[in-house]
């Protein structure tokens, strides 16, 4: 709440043509709630003069009992804005009317006013630049200088907020004396998360980051298939949607295990009882599982150690399959799916001289479930059948899995422990197939591939007390997943993949390459959709968080989306 000196107010607006006035008080009084004001606490409405005779600005004032201060382009554009945007930069050569008219309107006079400017605008925590000052620091007396006195400097007490048609920031003029440091912008908490009074969601956003350069690796294909989510947070301190690893995990009672196993490092790893265990848990002979370094690894193992005269891929889908198979010397064939049919198989799309066909389910990046019956008719004589089940764990009742199936012929399933239990950092999952394709992948693995500690997360993760509590955790994420999916839903400039199963949504946003950048300066890291092949750069993976942090990216979404106008 501000003081009494400071309950006077300067709004910054800016508003589409055509706008009705109900529409822009709509937003002024949200804006004067931030800050617990009243409309006559608000001495000016200022915009671009060639917005001053807007019916919905004229009328918003007149309603406000206030004038409607109308600056050029030019006095606009020297204000030094916290929050710039290249779309109305673009358009009048100022990065922000709504701030900086709020902003000169302050550092004009006393008292507060708002800025109101076209709806393409947000805004993150910045200071003012000296622009917004005014007033002399001090008064020189007959007899030389005396104490200093008040000048006047205006903040910014709420950045940019919008609606799809009008923009809104206030700012204030607030005393300070010489002798004081002069306050930067004053960006006071927002009072709720995206949906209002969500219980434990935070007020604020998270402080903003420089963006950090990419690991990047050359390929003759335009798509960088060696990126993975883990390359956007591994240098800066950013609340990852990226990486699509459970968070809150590994639980205790595994870390417990994990760490007892430490004494018997001595030893070499003997993963007979995880294999067992996996086994057991999917109905099956030792003899069809391999325990393997990961998922990664058996990709790697399936290109070096299987005969493929023409393997195909199922796009889009995680990389890495098709990159072993090109490091092994192989030329990979491609299946996109497509969006209009929303990334759906169609197993006629396969080509029928295919040998080893490559598909995830759910897909990882889209979050689609395809139908069990759908994949198995990929199944041919002398074909081998890839599926990649990563993330059917977090699908509730694991329906649509071939785990644990053996009349479907050639097939391969790989599994990970990484995702839902968040061992990333110790490279356990395994394969289920054909004892005689086991046989060969394993002759093709190194020694002791998996370490004992690996070994002994395995078969913790295989009792009937984890299934269980992975199983609550599928249903969790589900709920998760509907509340983000409810918020995306809010944004006219964001497309979500329908039927999404998995622990993250895939959306499409034009430029969404630009929103991802504006997303990491405001403390967020998307997964890019580019390196994926059948998506480009209007594409992001999100993975489904908690909901108080849904809430806190939705609120960052927002602002990235007004940034780029």
């Amino acid at each position: 709440m501000l003081s009494d000196r400071e309950a006077s107010a300067h709004l910054g607006a800016g508003v589409r043509p055509g706008v009705p006035v109900d529409e822009v008080l709509a937003l002024v009084d949200e804006v004067l709630r931030e800050v617990g004001l009243p409309r006559t606490a608000v001495r000016s409405l200022a915009t671009l003069d060639a917005r001053a005779a807007e019916p919905g600005i004229a009328g918003a004032a007149a309603a406000l009992g206030v004038p409607v201060r109308g600056f050029a382009a030019g006095e606009l554009a020297a204000v030094s804005v916290p929050n710039p945007s290249a779309r109305p930069l673009t358009a009048t050569g100022t990065a922000s009317v709504a701030e900086a008219a709020a902003l000169l309107a302050a550092g004009g006079g006393t008292g507060a006013g708002v800025g109101v400017s076209t709806g393409s605008e947000a805004g993150t925590e910045a200071e003012a630049g000296p622009e917004a000052e005014a007033g002399p620091e001090a008064e020189a007396g007959p007899g030389g200088p005396v104490a200093p006195v008040a000048r006047a400097r205006a903040v910014l007490l709420v950045p940019k907020r919008k609606t799809r048609r009008v923009t809104c920031a206030l700012a204030a003029s607030v005393p300070v004396r010489s002798h004081e440091d002069a306050p930067g912008a004053r960006l006071l908490p927002l009072p709720h998360g995206y949906i209002a009074g969500e219980p434990g969601s935070p007020p604020t956003i998270p402080t903003p980051h420089t963006t950090a350069a990419m690991d990047m690796h050359t390929h003759t294909d335009a798509h960088d298939l060696r990126h993975h989510g883990d390359a956007e947070v591994r240098d800066e301190k950013l609340i990852d949607l990226a990486v699509n690893v459970r968070t809150d995990t590994p639980p205790d009672w595994l870390r417990r295990r994990i760490a007892d196993s430490l004494t018997g490092l001595a030893a070499y790893p003997d993963g007979r009882v995880a294999r067992a265990a996996v086994a057991e848990r999917h109905d099956l002979p030792p003899s069809r599982v391999l325990l393997t370094a990961g998922a990664a690894e058996a990709f790697v193992l399936l290109a070096r150690a299987l005969p493929a005269r023409r393997p195909v891929v199922v796009h889009p889908q995680f990389t890495e399959p098709e990159a072993a198979l090109r490091d092994a010397g192989h030329t990979v064939g491609r299946v996109l799916l497509r969006e209009e049919d929303g990334f759906r198989l169609d197993p006629a799309a396969v080509p029928e001289d295919a040998d080893l066909v490559v598909i995830g389910n759910p897909t990882n990046p889209t979050s689609v479930l395809h139908p069990a019956a759908s994949i198995a008719a990929l199944a041919r004589p002398g074909r081998t059948l890839v599926v990649d089940e990563a993330f059917m764990d977090a699908v509730p009742g694991e329906r649509e899995s071939l785990a644990g199936r053996t009349d479907v012929p050639g097939l391969v399933v790989l599994r990970s422990l990484t995702k839902t239990w968040g061992l990333a950092g110790l490279r356990i999952g395994y394969v289920l197939a054909a004892p005689g394709t086991i046989a060969d992948l394993e002759r093709a693995q190194p020694l002791w591939p998996v370490s004992t500690p690996a070994l002994v997360a395995a078969e913790a993760c295989m009792s009937r007390a984890a299934l269980a509590e992975a199983e609550h955790a599928a249903y969790r994420i589900g709920t998760e997943r509907a509340h983000l999916l409810a918020g995306l839903a809010e944004f006219d400039e964001v497309r979500t993949v329908a039927g999404a199963e998995g622990p993250f949504v895939l959306v499409r946003i034009d430029g969404a390459d630009a929103v991802r950048e504006r997303l990491r300066s405001l403390g967020f890291a998307a997964r890019r959709g580019d390196t994926f092949p059948g998506l480009d750069r209007n594409w992001l993976r999100l993975a489904v968080r908690d909901r108080a942090t849904t809430n806190r990216f939705l609120q960052a979404l927002d602002q990235a989306l007004l940034m780029g106008g």
